[in-house]
């Protein structure tokens, strides 16, 4: 989580949402990001979409059977469909999003009964510190914005 933490560093000195996200396969980090919406004009510029398309390109494969993804914040539904369509086999965040978590705290689509994979969740690694940079940089935001 330390790393996924490190690429939310970076995503806040670029003024992205500070969400960060490792991938990796037999203990060895395959890929990470963090969040790039606003530097690429990309709606699906998420942490977890751009580590899983840079895993897939890494490994030549689309399914990442046996990897595990860090991430600092829950999946949205996007970042969630994602994890179950690439066979990701393990996922730990640190904080809860109760907003649009689609991990458990909205949604749980990634247990969904209807899809043919599920992920072994765990959730709260480092919480403390993964919510800490968010409301840091929304505090920030809030301060810059004219009112």
């Amino acid at each position: 989580m330390g790393l996924a933490l490190e690429q939310a560093e970076k995503a806040y000195q670029l003024g992205e949402v500070p969400i960060g996200a490792i991938l990796t396969l037999d203990g060895e980090v395959i890929a990470s990001a963090h969040n790039m919406r606003e530097t690429w004009h990309d709606a699906t510029a998420h942490a977890e979409m751009i580590v899983i398309r840079q895993a897939c390109e890494k490994l030549k494969r689309w399914r990442l059977t046996g990897s595990t993804l860090y991430v600092t914040i829950e999946p949205c539904p996007m970042c969630a469909g994602g994890l179950v369509m690439s066979r990701v086999d393990r996922l730990v965040y640190g904080s809860a999003d109760y907003k649009a978590g689609a991990v458990e705290s909205v949604f749980n689509v990634t247990q969904h009964q209807a899809l043919n994979h599920s992920l072994q969740v765990t959730a709260g690694v480092r919480a403390d510190e993964c919510s800490a940079i968010m409301k840091q940089f929304f505090r920030m935001r809030r301060k810059s914005q004219p009112e």
